[in-house]
């Protein structure tokens, strides 16, 4: 056998042996994920970056509670009163301890559901805002619906296993903590790691010390969270970071042991050492648009950012959608819309946002009467579309 062909045997053994167990990371990562659902989405833009049984619905436990305390916070009550029932001291499973017919205040229930995840507090939350356990749920299902959690139906405000059509999803848990973040008091709330409320019989202090290890201690860019367990949910975990102006959700459900928390360092690492944000549409003059009445003309207020790979811009597309200009427009500047359209973004074929394109009024080097003309029969129609 001759020297060639030896070589040529060993590099081919070396393929065929060793190259096909280098996973590409994802797939490596994807192998460490037990939970059997997760999600990890970016909180400002929505893009999810990695899922797994994402849509699947199944029991969520305590994590429930983020929905229990947005509607409380958005109620506008949090400085009321709360008269605590005999039958929210007597729900069982986690408790804050209250005491049958003590009086506090909403806002302190608000961080005793979120950071001691206390059942008897969400029942006296429930009661005090829905007007009963019943009149709340309402609420919550209507609530769902409004944000578009296709997948979830809430049957208490705790998250206790006595229904049976008490479910979410990953995705859809992620969709309620993105729309619950933009409140500023949910962010505060989420994000405490100790708070002190009144005991009602006045000797010291309540102290709660939040239950998401993460936020105490675990991760240093953690921003928040909210945990779960029972019996038929197992392990539940939503948490939030923030890094280098990035922010990130991570949704866990149904996880067999305490992998939890690696698990959502991991996601959260994968996305911040792979993703940046990139603008894909720039604040100011639209210079892609060559219609002759609207070049020049036309700009947006604002930047878009999206989070994506180096290797992605090219599965990035803009349409400009412009309204068809009148003919009375170009003897009355005033009649023209200040909105004339849109910028629709396009990430992988997908419909991401859309920004308005507004009108300059003022001349801004617009182009001669022969310019136009040119641009008119020279126009190569595919990059902008007018309705």
């Amino acid at each position: 056998m001759g020297l060639v062909t030896k070589r040529f045997l060993f590099f081919f053994f070396i393929t065929l042996f060793f190259i096909p167990w280098i996973p590409q990371k994802i797939e490596a990562f994807n192998l460490e994920i037990q939970s059997n659902a997760a999600i990890i989405m970016d909180e400002k833009t929505g893009r999810v970056f990695f899922e797994k049984n994402a849509h699947k619905k199944t029991r969520i436990a305590s994590i429930t509670k983020i929905m229990t305390a947005i509607i409380a916070i958005e109620s506008g009550q949090l400085d009321e009163t709360v008269t605590v029932s005999k039958r929210a001291t007597k729900t069982e499973g986690s408790s804050i301890f209250l005491q049958p017919l003590e009086k506090i205040k909403l806002e302190d229930l608000v961080y005793g559901l979120m950071l001691r995840s206390g059942n008897d507090a969400a029942v006296a939350i429930a009661e005090h805002v829905g007007g009963s356990l019943e009149g709340f749920v309402f609420l919550m299902n209507e609530k769902a619906e409004q944000i578009g959690m296709k997948n979830t139906h809430f049957a208490n405000p705790h998250g206790l296993d006595d229904h049976k059509d008490h479910y979410s999803t990953a995705y859809d848990m992620a969709q309620l903590t993105k729309y619950a973040m933009k409140n500023e008091k949910f962010r505060e709330i989420f994000g405490t790691k100790v708070y002190y409320a009144p005991d009602p019989n006045g000797e010291w202090d309540r102290k709660w010390v939040n239950k998401n290890r993460l936020l105490t201690g675990l991760y240093k860019y953690s921003t928040g969270g909210k945990t779960g367990y029972t019996k038929l949910a197992k392990r539940t975990l939503v948490s939030t970071a923030e890094k280098n102006g990035m922010e990130l959700i991570v949704v866990t459900l149904n996880t067999p042991s305490q992998t939890d928390w690696n698990e959502h360092i991991a996601l959260f690492e994968y996305v911040y050492d792979q993703y940046e944000y990139h603008p894909l549409v720039e604040k100011g003059p639209i210079e892609v648009v060559k219609h002759p009445f609207y070049q020049n003309q036309v700009y947006v207020k604002r930047d878009f950012v999206y989070p994506i790979l180096p290797k992605e811009k090219k599965d990035v597309r803009i349409k400009h959608r412009l309204l068809k200009p009148k003919k009375d427009w170009e003897r009355d500047k005033d009649a023209i819309p200040e909105i004339v359209g849109k910028a629709e973004i396009y990430f992988q074929n997908q419909l991401v946002h859309t920004l308005p394109i507004y009108f300059e009024r003022e001349i801004r080097n617009h182009p001669s009467f022969f310019e136009r003309i040119k641009q008119l029969f020279g126009m190569i129609i595919g990059v902008n579309a007018y309705d």
